[in-house]
């Protein structure tokens, strides 16, 4: 299969002035190749792509494609609100080595979904037929959406449209997608939670994961979906069921207790993840503003899965301990170790 299993939407490390951690960077590459994972994502939305200023984003998609390439495939955040800016970040990304782009709806503008494909991702596909596009359907983030029938065009008109990220949470969407697209066209997931849904409904058949998740147990998700495509359910339950506290935690929300009464703190990716991959040791540092910290409410709840995980199934952390020679029992149980990563009063 052209694509299948699990991608990694790698996180950008950075030092504690914000800069891009470079040494950082590389060692996160270096891990997710040497768990098997079938691709990596530079400059995605975990990647903290809005933040990034052209320089970092072509530096970052560089340095990633360099490291990935002849390992695992390679793909390029390169989309946007602009397509003429899409269209010179994908020339980039060809001219770095990326063999994939991805190219998340323009968000914010709100394009329609006949604008999406006639302005968007035509263009960019037309320009560079080496490459192979995903679009990232995500109405959440973007407020707008590609529709399946739109998708359906462009598979047809251009051999390399022929995959989607798809973040709607919406079965039935994903179900036409399928319908319409055909069975040569790959559906990727673009939620943690819900790919096991997505590989197992026989009207979708998603191929695999773009994962945030897998920043941290890319291992353990690369056999998982590949023990769905295999068949192979007992042992796909058994690492469901063991990464299902993780994948809840790619959003999480909290209680805040204001002067003025309690709110609810909404800590969405890459907030979460990179919590906690400080939390376990590995390269991550802050995330660049306006994102910033954890409240304590919502510290307290990615510790606790750290912990859960580390009691009930060590085994998925395992390779972090020995890549990054840490020892995450003690981090886990070191007060010290998460007291810059929540908000004080």
């Amino acid at each position: 299969m052209l694509f299948s299993g699990c991608y990694t939407a790698l996180i950008t490390p950075l030092d504690p002035a914000r800069a891009v951690d470079e040494p950082g960077l590389e060692k996160l590459v270096q891990f997710q190749v040497s768990q098997g994972v079938s691709g990596v994502l530079a400059v995605g939305t975990t990647g903290e792509s809005p933040t990034l200023n052209s320089g970092e984003h072509n530096s970052v998609t560089e340095r990633v494609c360099t490291l990935a390439r002849g390992e695992c495939r390679a793909i390029a955040g390169t989309g946007g609100n602009s397509t003429e800016e899409t269209l010179r970040a994908t020339e980039h990304a060809a001219h770095a080595g990326a063999d994939t782009a991805l190219l998340v709806d323009p968000y914010y503008n709100g394009p329609s979904s006949l604008e999406i494909r006639r302005e968007y991702v035509a263009p960019v596909a037309e320009a560079f037929p080496q490459i192979q596009m995903v679009s990232y359907v995500i109405p959440g983030r973007s407020g707008t959406k590609l529709l399946p029938e739109d998708l359906a065009i462009l598979h047809r008109d251009y051999g390399n449209v022929n995959t989607v990220k798809e973040a709607t949470g919406d079965l039935e969407n994903m179900a036409r997608t399928r319908e319409v697209c055909g069975d040569d066209f790959y559906i990727l997931s673009g939620d943690d939670d819900v790919t096991y849904a997505m590989m197992t409904d026989a009207r979708i058949g998603a191929a695999g994961v773009i994962s945030v998740m897998s920043n941290v147990v890319p291992g353990p998700i690369q056999r998982f979906t590949q023990a769905i495509l295999n068949g192979d359910m007992p042992e796909a339950d058994r690492l469901a069921d063991a990464l299902e506290p993780l994948f809840g935690m790619v959003t999480v929300l909290s209680d805040e207790e204001t002067p003025y009464g309690t709110t609810q703190v909404k800590a969405r990716n890459p907030l979460p993840i990179k919590t906690l991959m400080n939390i376990l040791g590995m390269p991550a540092g802050p995330c660049r503003r306006p994102l910033g910290r954890m409240n304590r409410g919502g510290l307290k709840q990615v510790l606790e899965i750290a912990q859960t995980v580390q009691r009930n199934n060590p085994e998925l952390f395992a390779p972090i301990e020995q890549f990054f020679n840490v020892d995450i029992s003690s981090r886990i149980a070191d007060a010290s170790v998460i007291e810059d990563l929540a908000y004080v009063d």
